[in-house]
């Protein structure tokens, strides 16, 4: 949350004295809220009270803010060329020739270990097609499909479906017919928009013209032009509701009325739909959170801080404390979630378009392992591996520095922002054959600078990820449970 949010939740607890007291009834002729009731008594149903207005902009927080994220983030990358974070236009397929940077601010915790193929696609006139060819063994990749309510419907590659070359359906909520002549397999995304993105292993810097031939090999074409057939008609144009990352916070549920617009109702959310439309909130709705009274104002602002302090026990409490370390798997399909919006949540704040726990574990921390709270303006920091026991995987494992505040990446001296298992040949290690990683924001001196991490003058939140993880013992898997766990972080004499 950054130092403009937190105004906002303190402005929250102002208003509703106000509005509790002088200004009670004193609504907006155009105040969304006050709409709905309306619509809702003409109806017979009892307009929501300003607690129960509250507890449903709690509710309504928890649930869309997966939503509301990757709504924002569609908008950025797809949507406004005018966006420095703008990536292509829907079904055009963005190769990105280098990894993420602090430069990078649309998507938190980003990963710097991979470079990014991203395509978000519009599957409302036709499915896709995505064709992959044969990577080496040595490489992992992964082409990671996440739909509108950021469920993960589907992968391909190095795990599963091995190296070989072939090519892929991915099709909206509406496409209904039998696999195509030519693929390999069929993905169905609960959402028109959706998500691709496709994770090409980095071995080093000099590396990174064999990844871009690659990503040459990536290809996405409409279903139609791969059977050679005659293209339907293109769906129309929609004028989307603008939206930034910076955003999200200052127009929460004005977002999240313009993403509702793009996500079908499934059984799983018929119930919370039907709370946020008794206030104003859904599809073809123009929630505008000026237009609410003093007292509606007050109720969504300290509904919505409520939410927001859930999720982040959810975060700091809901998995697994291992060393300090959160260990769970969060991420996955709708069967998955079960309608559970508050680990949905989590998942999102905690690292948005994180993968199934099969494809990549995120052990994550802000704590040492006496829990007390990660301040490299402080304190300096080993996190050190005994010899056997680097992190179990099939691929690559790292770890990354973030920012406490944003998660995101931070500048510093090295333009180093992780330590990652292909660094190992140029690190040092102990005589007992342990590796140790200092964590800290000045220099732990020339000769292991090849294990340092630099730090910043502020909080840090540090992430493991362990790509493809092994299964047979030692494992982190199942998670929370595993055969392996990650060592502390101690602080150094």
């Amino acid at each position: 949350m950054n130092r403009k949010s937190n105004r906002g939740w303190t402005m929250a607890a102002a208003l509703v004295v106000v509005g509790s007291t002088l200004f009670t009834g004193c609504a907006s002729k155009n105040d969304p809220i006050a709409q709905a009731d309306k619509a809702d008594v003409a109806k017979g149903v009892p307009a929501p009270s300003l607690e129960q207005t509250k507890a449903i902009a709690e509710e309504g927080f928890i649930y869309g803010l997966p939503l509301v994220m990757n709504y924002a983030v569609m908008n950025e990358f797809a949507v406004d060329p005018k966006s420095s974070q703008f990536k292509a236009p829907f079904n055009q397929l963005h190769n990105e020739h280098r990894v993420a940077t602090p430069a990078d601010t649309a998507v938190i915790t980003p990963n710097s270990d991979t470079p990014y193929s991203i395509l978000w696609t519009d599957l409302r006139a036709e499915p896709l097609v995505i064709t992959v060819p044969a990577v080496s063994k040595k490489r992992y990749y992964s082409v990671q499909l996440i739909d509108g309510n950021t469920y993960n419907y589907g992968y391909i590659g190095s795990r599963a479906t091995a190296s070989a070359p072939g090519s892929y359906l991915i099709a909206g909520p509406d496409w209904k017919g039998a696999t195509p002549p030519g693929i390999d397999k069929v993905f169905n995304s609960t959402t028109p928009f959706s998500l691709t993105l496709i994770r090409t292993q980095l071995f080093n810097p000099a590396d990174m013209p064999n990844v871009e031939k690659v990503q040459a090999g990536y290809k996405v074409q409409p279903l139609s032009a791969f059977l050679h057939q005659p293209a339907p008609v293109a769906a129309p144009k929609i004028d989307f509701v603008p939206a930034t990352t910076a955003g999200i916070k200052d127009n929460f549920f004005e977002y999240l009325s313009a993403a509702l617009e793009y996500v079908p109702p499934s059984a799983d959310d018929k119930a919370i739909r039907s709370k946020l439309a008794s206030i104003g909130v859904g599809p073809g709705r123009r929630f505008e959170f000026k237009d609410l009274s003093l007292e509606h104002k007050a109720v969504v602002l300290l509904g919505m801080k409520a939410g927001d302090e859930k999720v982040d026990k959810f975060l700091s409490s809901g998995m697994k404390n291992i060393n300090g370390w959160n260990v769970g798997a969060f991420f996955g399909d709708q069967a998955f979630y079960k309608g559970d919006w508050l680990m949905r949540a989590g998942a999102a704040k905690g690292g948005l378009y994180g993968n199934d726990a099969v494809e990549a574990m995120y052990p994550y921390t802000r704590t040492d392992g006496k829990g007390q709270t990660l301040d490299t303006s402080k304190r300096n920091y080993t996190l050190t591996f005994p010899a056997g026991k680097l992190p179990p995987v099939n691929a690559f494992w790292s770890v990354t520095l973030y920012d406490g505040k944003s998660q995101l990446l931070i500048n510093n001296p090295l333009n180093r922002y992780l330590i990652n298992s292909p660094m190992l040949s140029a690190m040092k290690k102990n005589a007992d054959g342990s590796l140790t990683l200092y964590i800290q924001k000045d220099s732990p001196g020339k000769a292991k600078e090849s294990n340092w991490l630099p730090a910043p003058d502020d909080t840090v939140y540090l992430v493991m990820r362990l790509y493809w993880p092994k299964t047979a013992p030692p494992s982190i898997l199942p998670a929370g449970e595993g055969s392996w766990q990650p060592p502390a972080l101690v602080v150094s004499k």
